[in-house]
């Protein structure tokens, strides 16, 4: 079996609810400031293989806690997705709490979907088989 590193562990146990989205944000908090930058660009890469969609984030939004109003809110809802989720990863450090609820509550839709769709039944992937 393919062992994991801390963050992927991590933020995938986030994403399929073996641990709350309150356990990552205190896990992301307790991270410094250049690993908090690293942990949402790897968020951004995931989100991007799992083929995120505007859907997918409206639904992230709704479970993040973060008001509509803020910027990661405001990017997440919005076309081209892509070019969105990268420009959150890349807000200034005083969003960085509101820009790892938001995309790692939009990769948890994202990664339930493609675990119900793509990858039911026969999947090898290390990461969805945690449990």
């Amino acid at each position: 079996m393919v062992e994991l590193r801390a963050s992927e562990r991590m933020i995938n146990e986030v994403a399929q609810e073996l641990r709350s989205l309150e356990e990552g944000v205190e896990w992301f908090s307790a991270l410094g400031l250049e690993q908090q930058e690293s942990a949402l660009h790897e968020i951004v890469l995931y989100l991007m293989q799992a083929h995120v969609t505007v859907e997918d984030g409206r639904k992230g939004l709704e479970k993040s806690g973060v008001k509509a109003t803020m910027t990661p809110a405001v990017l997440i809802v919005r076309e081209p997705i892509l070019e969105r989720i990268g420009k959150i990863a890349g807000l200034p450090q005083q969003e960085y709490l509101k820009a790892f609820r938001v995309l790692m509550s939009t990769f948890a839709v994202t990664d339930t979907r493609r675990r119900e769709t793509q990858c039911r039944g026969s999947c090898t992937h290390a990461w969805h088989n945690l449990s």
